[in-house]
């Protein structure tokens, strides 16, 4: 596989579902080796996952919201809020999502990560919203 080549097409479909180029620099305290760890995340993430077509762009948005929220992963959530909101998901599914992690992973990991939702609800508000 060549890893440069996957990467440059995982960054196209980040680059569509954001709405703008997905833009990871590596830290001034991060080893080179980074850019690997990069790449392979995001050809995962963006080429094996994103591509498949069995669900719409809408859907595997709504369950990636989901699975952040539930684990707590803040800036992964931030970027899936983007994403989802992008693609046509409403604020209205994403409360009504919010209601459903409560119910089940629990109303305080739902209400922690809801604040990242209407944070990123106000970005819409105030700027370009990615």
């Amino acid at each position: 596989m060549d890893l440069d080549a996957a990467y440059e097409r995982a960054l196209d479909t980040a680059s569509e579902l954001l709405g703008q180029r997905l833009e990871l620099p590596l830290s001034p305290s991060e080893p080179p080796s980074g850019a690997d760890f990069r790449k392979v995340a995001t050809v995962h993430a963006f080429g094996d996952s994103w591509t498949r077509t069995a669900l719409s762009k809408h859907d595997r948005s709504l369950v990636s919201v989901a699975i952040t929220a539930t684990l707590g992963a803040f800036e992964p959530l931030r970027g899936q809020l983007r994403i989802a909101l992008n693609n046509g998901v409403t604020q209205d599914e994403v409360v009504d999502l919010f209601i459903h992690v409560a119910v089940y992973a629990g109303v305080a990991r739902a209400f922690e990560t809801y604040q990242i939702a209407v944070a990123v609800f106000a970005e819409g508000t105030s700027s370009s919203g990615v």
